[in-house]
């Protein structure tokens, strides 16, 4: 079993700063891939970011050199460090756990930002 839990989001005005935390407890493995997703209302669930087990990462076109995801395996948390906020970054973010093709969600964070 494995959960996730998020902390951080907010209201934030446009330009500035957040950062988002994910938590997880469990089964978790070092091998395990995390993210984080969004989902705008109306809109599908994106991919925003994603770390690998070998600290590679990908990001979503939209937040790259604006966000960054970071991974304390020790704590077994991951972080996403949003700067530049824009209006249309606001939606739910959720952390994902991906293991060999199953996906793990947390609940979701609120992100709003204000123009």
């Amino acid at each position: 079993q494995v959960q996730l839990v998020e902390s951080g989001g907010g209201l934030v005005q446009a330009g500035g700063s957040l950062r988002v935390s994910c938590a997880a407890s469990g089964s978790i493995f070092s091998g395990d891939a995390m993210g984080w997703y969004r989902q705008a209302p109306g809109k599908q669930r994106e991919l925003v970011a994603r770390i690998w087990s070998g600290g590679i990462t990908n990001y979503a076109d939209s937040v790259k050199g604006r966000f960054t995801i970071s991974r304390d395996i020790a704590k077994n948390t991951v972080y996403l460090e949003m700067n530049s906020l824009k209006p249309e970054d606001t939606a739910v973010y959720y952390c994902n756990l991906w293991r060999l093709g199953v996906d793990y969600w947390g609940q979701g964070t609120q992100v709003t930002v204000s123009s």
